[in-house]
C-alpha cells in the first residue's frame, strides 16, 4: 500500500524517534513534526487504521510488523536521496534530511527510483567496485 505525504512524515518521525527513545510518545512525535498534539493523534489513529502502527498508541507508539516494512521501504528511498542532498549537493544534514523528506513525499515514485539508481551507480564507482 502507499502511504501519503503525511503518513510519511510520522512513519520516518516515529522511526527516528524510536532509535534514541526506548518508548515514542505522542508529545515526541509532535515536538519532531511541529506539529499539534491533535494532529498526532488524528494520525495515530489513521495509521492504525491502516495497520502501520498498534491501536493503543495512548501510552507509547509502537509499529507493526506491516508499519515496520512500510518504514524500510520509505528508508530505501530516503537513505539515497538524503544522500545525494548531503554528500553530492553539499546541503548540511539537517537540511539535506528535511529536503530528502520532500522529495520522497512530493515526487513521483518513478523519479526517485531514478534518482537512487544514480546514487547508487555513483557511489560504486567511487568506492572502486
Amino acid at each position: 500500500m502507499k502511504q501519503c505525504a503525511g503518513q510519511i512524515r510520522y512513519l520516518i518521525a516515529i522511526r527516528e524517534l524510536s532509535e534514541t527513545d526506548e518508548y515514542v510518545k505522542s508529545v515526541s512525535i509532535s515536538r519532531h513534526l511541529g506539529v499539534s498534539r491533535p494532529s498526532v493523534s488524528k494520525m495515530l489513529r489513521c495509521l492504525a487504521n491502516h495497520g502501520l502502527v498498534y491501536e493503543d498508541y495512548g501510552n507509547s507508539v509502537m509499529l507493526t510488523p506491516e508499519g515496520e516494512k512500510a518504514v524500510e521501504e520509505i528508508f530505501s528511498s530516503f537513505t539515497e536521496v538524503y544522500t545525494f542532498f548531503h554528500k553530492f549537493l553539499k546541503i548540511p544534514a539537517e537540511e539535506a534530511h528535511a529536503q530528502a523528506i520532500l522529495f520522497i513525499t512530493d515526487f513521483p515514485d518513478e523519479t526517485c527510483e531514478r534518482l537512487k539508481h544514480i546514487v547508487k551507480r555513483t557511489m560504486k564507482k567511487r568506492s572502486g567496485n
